[in-house]
């Protein structure tokens, strides 16, 4: 084992991660809440029990991954209606 005194890092530097700061217009795509909303299409117009239930399964998803609270409920929830 090597001692204490050869090891090169420094405690004493590290600092703790801070997640940089990103607008909401530069977040990526809810990739899922827009195959919820194709299909909640696809399950209203063709009346697809299918479709509907991928639906609001891809909702159900699209919710438990959200990071902005304000924006995606307001997207959220224009997709189940």
């Amino acid at each position: 084992m090597a001692s204490q005194s050869n090891d090169p890092r420094l405690p004493s530097a590290a600092r703790p991660y801070k997640q940089p700061v990103v607008a909401p217009q530069d977040l990526p795509i809810d990739y899922s809440g827009f195959v919820a909303v194709i299909f909640g299409v696809f399950g209203a117009m063709f009346r697809y029990k299918v479709c509907s239930w991928l639906a609001i399964i891809f909702c159900a998803q699209s919710l438990a991954n959200m990071r902005n609270i304000e924006n995606d409920l307001k997207q959220i929830s224009m997709a189940m209606m």
